[in-house]
Formats: structure tokens, C-alpha cells, sequence
């Protein structure tokens, strides 16, 4: 059987990190582009098995020779764009990349930010999809909901810091929205489960958590996890801006918005039953354990 290749793209994220040893388990010869430094593996004798490069080294032509026609997106899809032509010259013929529900979910908010993110995943699927078409390139994109794992997310471990360091947690409302975290194994077992499955191509897929659970229950197992007895404090919403500008205060939460706050008494699900269908895809409960908390 011929030797196969894969390439990765934003290698060096949190799904990365998840997938780069996934991937080597599977025999394959993995090539990993990241705008960072080559980083350690999880398991051992890994990155031996990996060709690392730096984007930076792909403006500079210092780029594999060899056909690499199966590739994975893990950085943000915005800068896809920016590769295709790269990537064309080394021949790919099939492309996973990884988008948001944010696209979704944020598409109302009232904070220019955050509607200026979902513009540009917007905009990064539509260009994928139109550069992918009119070079007969097959693409998938998988759009996970609030993604946590590994101690290295920005969504439970921002919690959990709370927690540890504030013995408490404040909810505005009843933090009675319903979510669906996904654990980043398993959104990295979806990128290559996508990737396999050759009978699938050119559609997008929403892939959330196997749990449907209220941000309020989802707080309260952070505290379990942390081995400490929930203790949330709620707060009406009329002293939103107060309590916001509180919390502001606090260096870490700086870059809290009300658009944040509010959506925790919002809705923020997603059906994965088409990704389950076409491509495997089991994700678990939420579940969470020591290391899927950050170490401090």
C-alpha cells in the first residue's frame, strides 16, 4: 500500500494537539504547518514522526515537495484563503476545515466584535467552497459548538479559574440556556473520521456535544470536578451593567460583554444526527476530569 500523506494546518491549536497523535497511531506520514514553533506531542517518540513547518517557511518556498492531497484546517478558516494556491501546487484533492456554530449563534449580538468574527467565518467557508468548486477540490466543513478539553480551552477553563480562585460563581439570570460542549478528542476524531469517509464530500456539518445541558448544570459540574460544593450566586438581570462593569475590574475579565453574560440564558444547541449519519461521528456526554480542568 503506498505510503500516505496528510497536512495539517494551525497544528499547534487546541484540536491539533488532540489530533496530531490520533493521526500518527493511524500510520500515516503527517506534515504540520502552524505560525508557532514546533511544540511536544502528548505521546512519546511522536514528533519524530512528524515534518514540522512554520507558515512563515511556506511564503518562503521552503515547503515539502512530495504530493500531499489530503489536508486538514485546524486554524481559524478566515485564513484558508491565503494557502489555496500553496496548497493546489501540492496537488490536494480533499479538505476538512473547521468553522463555528459562532456563525450562528453570534450572528444577532450587539457587539461589533463578535458580529465581525462571524462575517469572517462567513466569509472563510464561502470562499473554501467557491476556490474548492472551480478547482475540483472535495471539501467538508465541520462547525463544532463551545469546544473544551485538555485544560487549554477558553471556555471551561475560564470558568474553573473562577472557581478556584473566587469560591463561587455568578450567573446573571438562571443560566437556564441550553448547551451542548464538545470535547476536543472528539471534534478531532471527527476531522479524520470526515477526512476517511470518501462517499461524503462538499457539505457542512454542525457537530456538538452527546449532552444537551443548562449552563447553570454545566457550572455546577465544574465545581464537582474541582471537588468543591457549587456555590453560584445569581444575579438579575436589570444589574447587568453593573455587575459587567464589576467584573471588568478583574484583569482576566477584561474583555467580558454583555452580549456573553446574556447569552447564558440563551439556547446554543446544534443536531449532529447528518454528521453521525455520513461519517461516524459517537461524541460522549459531558463528562468532565482532572485533565480536562487547567492545572492552576
Amino acid at each position: 500500500m503506498p505510503e500516505r500523506y496528510i497536512g495539517v494546518l494551525g497544528a499547534t491549536s487546541l484540536v491539533g494537539h488532540a489530533l496530531l497523535p490520533l493521526l500518527i497511531e493511524q500510520n500515516v506520514k503527517l506534515f504540520a504547518f502552524s505560525r508557532r514553533p514546533q511544540v511536544n506531542v502528548t505521546k512519546s517518540n511522536l514528533n519524530a514522526n512528524i515534518n514540522w513547518h512554520q507558515t512563515a517557511q511556506i511564503i518562503n518556498d521552503a515547503s515539502p515537495q512530495q504530493e500531499i492531497t489530503d489536508w486538514i484546517c485546524l486554524a481559524p478558516i478566515w485564513v484558508l484563503a491565503d494557502y489555496f494556491d500553496w496548497l493546489k501546487s501540492l496537488g490536494a484533492k480533499r479538505i476538512v476545515a473547521l468553522s463555528s456554530t459562532s456563525r450562528f449563534t453570534k450572528m444577532d449580538s450587539a457587539n461589533p466584535s463578535e458580529t465581525a468574527i462571524v462575517q469572517k467565518l462567513v466569509t472563510g467557508e464561502e470562499k473554501l467552497i467557491q476556490w474548492a468548486i472551480e478547482h475540483e477540490v472535495e471539501w467538508l466543513v465541520l462547525r463544532p459548538t463551545l469546544i473544551y478539553g485538555g485544560g487549554k480551552d477558553k471556555n471551561i477553563t475560564v470558568i474553573a479559574r473562577f472557581i478556584r480562585r473566587y469560591r463561587f460563581f455568578p450567573l446573571f439570570g438562571q443560566g437556564v440556556g441550553l448547551r451542548q460542549p464538545i470535547h476536543v478528542d472528539d471534534v478531532a476524531t471527527a476531522c479524520y473520521q470526515a477526512l476517511n469517509q470518501r462517499s461524503v464530500s462538499n457539505q457542512a456539518y454542525n457537530i456538538s456535544g452527546g449532552e444537551e445541558l443548562t449552563y447553570r448544570e454545566m457550572v455546577k459540574r465544574v465545581f464537582t470536578t474541582l471537588g468543591k460544593k457549587p456555590r453560584i450566586v445569581t444575579l438579575p438581570l436589570p444589574i447587568l451593567k453593573i455587575g459587567l462593569a464589576i467584573m471588568k475590574l478583574i484583569p482576566r475579565y477584561r474583555r467580558l460583554t454583555s452580549a456573553m453574560i446574556t447569552r447564558m440564558n440563551q439556547d446554543m444547541v446544534f443536531a449532529h444526527e447528518a454528521a453521525s449519519r455520513d461519517f461516524g461521528f459517537a461524541p460522549r456526554p459531558f463528562k468532565l476530569n482532572e485533565n480536562d480542568l487547567p492545572s492552576r
